[in-house]
């Protein structure tokens, strides 16, 4: 049986470079802290100019990969893989047999229930008035401005990963929130209907901070695993998918 493929599109030369030095880093195969290679090193290595070497180290510092250190001999220093770095990959894995969009929602909602118990025996002061803020904030702009209540929303998450204090699940919280955000559909068709579907989630949210502050742990994984469960449900396509969804959540 013949497959329907798209039209090949060239890839260029500095493009696999940041394919093979990017797999590299985040294999461990080159550590975190070592120092890459000079330009004139890669330049024999890849077989490339000048140019091309330094377009790949370009891109591979954007993506938090490589950082340049003026005084030191020698080509950048490899950082940690980011949050940045995982939710490239895990964009690049949507609609592939590795990944798909019931995974996605599946660990969004185990992740955000465990962050918020972890969040509500760890807080300190100062993470719970982030909250707060983020919190008034959504509330204060759910009728005028939706990518400001959209930015106060992913401040109120934010601030619930750090206060876990568990820095992984932090990194798959950014990561992981960045894609779905992407893939996330309205279903409302109004205005009106939008500014109440966003003044109710604000209001679940602040129900969640009260729980937080109250250090009630199993009410906080309760609600914002509700929460999200809720809120993704409409991106999976099978009563089964959602039924799963709802079992994940309680």
């Amino acid at each position: 049986m013949s497959h329907s493929f798209e039209p090949a599109v060239p890839v260029h030369t500095y493009q696999r470079i940041v394919e093979q030095i990017e797999q590299a880093i985040v294999s461990g195969e080159i550590p975190v802290g070592s120092q890459l290679a000079s330009e004139r090193e890669l330049m024999v290595q890849f077989s490339v100019s000048r140019p091309t070497v330094r377009e790949a180290l370009r891109i591979l510092q954007s993506m938090g990969l490589l950082e340049s250190r003026p005084g030191t001999r020698g080509g950048p220093v490899v950082l940690a893989p980011s949050s940045k770095t995982l939710r490239r990959s895990l964009r690049a894995m949507v609609g592939t047999d590795a990944m798909d969009i019931v995974e996605l929602v599946q660990f969004r909602v185990i992740l955000e229930g465990s962050t918020s118990k972890l969040a509500a025996l760890h807080r300190t002061e100062a993470q719970l008035e982030r909250m707060r803020a983020a919190v008034d904030r959504m509330r204060a702009c759910a009728e005028t401005n939706a990518a400001d209540f959209a930015d106060a929303d992913l401040e109120f998450h934010e601030a619930i990963w750090a206060a876990s204090g568990n820095g992984v699940l932090e990194m798959s919280g950014q990561a992981v929130s960045g894609v779905l955000r992407t893939l996330m559909q309205q279903d409302s068709s109004g205005e009106d209907s939008d500014n109440r579907v966003k003044l109710a989630s604000a209001e679940i949210d602040r129900g969640l901070y009260e729980a937080i502050a109250a250090r009630d742990a199993h009410l906080a994984g309760s609600i914002a695993s509700r929460a999200v469960a809720e809120r993704f449900a409409p991106l999976l396509e099978s009563d089964a998918e959602r039924a799963a969804l709802e079992l994940l959540a309680e």
